[in-house]
């Protein structure tokens, strides 16, 4: 079903990408909802108050996948693995938890069973992610670089 020959650090970056995408578009929808849009603009959704302190928390969690589309490509394979395990585990209860607060809209929990399912399978991709890989990635790369060149 994968490229096998992909490598999983662009493979992981590119995951965060897709997924803060649905992110940032499931919120845009959001707001073109007449019901939603109204309770924003008079600071309430449900039981969550829209104020600094839950603009501040959505920030941080949505800086979070944001966040991995660098560190995915950038951090050494041990690290790399741990916070993508990490992140992915985290944002999948995150968005999960957020199912079971209210009464959804379709768009919502369409969005939702992707992001889920995104997050759920990169923790997977790291978990299974092996160091030899890394190791056959590098060889790789250091064979290419060295062949000449017309």
């Amino acid at each position: 079903m994968l490229n096998k020959a992909l490598d999983k650090t662009v493979l992981l970056s590119t995951m965060w990408i897709f997924v803060t995408i649905n992110y940032i578009y499931c919120d845009v929808f959001t707001l073109f909802y007449s019901e939603d849009l109204k309770n924003f603009l008079a600071g309430k959704v449900g039981d969550v108050v829209i104020d600094q302190n839950f603009l501040l928390t959505f920030s941080i969690i949505l800086e979070i996948p944001i966040l991995m589309i660098l560190l995915s490509r950038i951090l050494n394979h041990k690290l790399n693995r741990i916070v993508n395990i990490c992140a992915g585990c985290i944002l999948t209860l995150v968005q999960a938890g957020t199912l079971f607060g209210g009464s959804q809209t379709k768009h919502y929990i369409f969005f939702s069973i992707i992001e889920i399912s995104t997050t759920i399978l990169i923790a997977w991709i790291a978990l299974k992610w092996k160091s030899v890989e890394v190791e056959k990635n590098h060889n790789l790369q250091q064979f290419l670089e060295s062949t000449p060149k017309n």
